[in-house]
């Protein structure tokens, strides 16, 4: 199933896409698409449901983030060989862990917001991972049993506050609109296979990044064990896989990135595609 929430912020109302490209209102059945919603037994019963029969959504909605009630974002950094070299660091023996803010969440196709004053605010297209089930200490043979869904995301970074003002990651990746996720959840029944998927991003037209996610340092059952053993994974939550090369940051010879008008499409196999222009905040 592809999954959405659709209406203005804050006000999203579950809806679902049909085979056709449909979109269906969920309303009825569900008052969100948030965490008591992935269940494995929520989630089997709305697949057992004749999309064909639920109201069609007239129009073109905006489209907000597709899980409601998110607890928090775990990213991992430099999983692919190819961003870690460009950004001028060691591949890591163990993933690299930072979050996001859940105040970034946005729809994805919001505008992005640039903050005041920033000069290196780039661009990640990622796969994220939503959890369905709590994951406390889980193995990797079990982990992808925890998984809902997974989501196309922009992991938007202000490099100057992630690297240039000290201490953590953190503030350089969670300003408001600094997490485009979506346009929809696929459920792990429709994508069974996380890591044969290709990536790719373009700012006003340019191809910048263009990856597959089979080429990821930690596979995705890795990172689910990896981070339960410090935190439970909580159903709703996100968990940010990494970005392959291409980024502002490691263009050559100048670091390039964004500033406002311009346009950022990215797009992943199975997970649709986002556009977000760049504003001033």
């Amino acid at each position: 199933m592809k999954l959405i929430r659709y209406g203005t912020p804050g006000a999203e109302r579950p809806g679902l896409v049909d085979a056709q490209g449909v979109v269906r209102d969920l309303s009825m059945l569900l008052p969100d698409l948030g965490p008591a919603q992935l269940s494995p037994r929520t989630l089997a019963a709305l697949a057992a449901i004749d999309a064909g029969r639920l109201p069609p959504v007239e129009g073109e909605p905006r489209l907000g983030c597709p899980v409601g009630g998110v607890g928090k974002i775990v990213c991992v950094g430099l999983n692919y060989a190819d961003h870690a070299k460009e950004a001028g660091m060691p591949i890591p023996a163990e993933p690299v862990l930072f979050m996001k803010a859940i105040t970034a969440l946005s729809g994805p196709n919001d505008p992005v917001r640039i903050p005041p004053g920033a000069q290196k605010t780039d661009w990640e297209v990622e796969l994220g991972v939503v959890i369905g089930t709590r994951a406390s200490h889980v193995r990797k043979d079990t982990a992808l049993q925890h998984v809902a869904g997974y989501v196309l995301a922009n992991d938007v970074s202000e490099r100057a506050y992630q690297s240039e003002r000290g201490g953590q990651w953190d503030k350089g990746k969670s300003y408001d609109s600094f997490a485009p996720i979506g346009p929809w959840l696929v459920t792990s029944d429709e994508l069974p296979d996380p890591h044969a998927i290709n990536l790719w991003l373009e700012v006003n037209g340019q191809r910048m990044q263009d990856g597959n996610t089979r080429n990821f340092i930690f596979d995705v059952p890795t990172v689910l064990a990896y981070i339960s053993q410090f935190m439970s994974l909580e159903p709703g939550d996100i968990v940010l896989t990494g970005t392959p090369a291409g980024v502002g940051l490691g263009q050559k010879p100048t670091p390039w990135f964004l500033k406002p008008g311009d346009v950022m499409r990215l797009g992943a196999a199975g997970l649709g595609e986002q556009t977000q222009i760049c504003i001033a905040d």
